[in-house]
């Protein structure tokens, strides 16, 4: 798992019903624009999050697209957070998880 990666499923599962606009996720996970939406793009392809855009509130408003996890991505975020941890307790940890996990 990548530490964008990391970020990016921590600040969702702050509150993991509350749907999260893309700059509100770069401000929280510290990330470019650049490395997250494409990251974003890569869950939704997993069906790990969903999207949707908003509809402004106010004339001449730019909606937003909200981000949320889906079920299945709550489940698979929390197992593979965990799963990180455990790695980087473990003496000797190289820093990112084996090929072929989320990351």
């Amino acid at each position: 798992m990548t530490v964008p990666l990391e970020r990016v499923l921590r600040a969702f599962l702050d509150d993991p019903a509350a749907p999260r606009y893309g700059y509100d996720l770069m401000k929280v996970a510290s990330l470019q624009s650049g490395t997250l939406y494409p990251l974003l793009a890569r869950l939704e392809q997993q069906k790990l999050v969903a999207s949707a855009w908003e509809t402004p509130q106010q004339e001449g408003q730019r909606p937003r697209k909200y981000y949320r996890l889906t079920g299945e991505g709550i489940r698979v975020a929390r197992l593979e957070l965990a799963r990180a941890s455990r790695q980087q307790r473990a003496p000797g940890h190289p820093g990112r998880l084996a090929p072929g996990s989320l990351g």
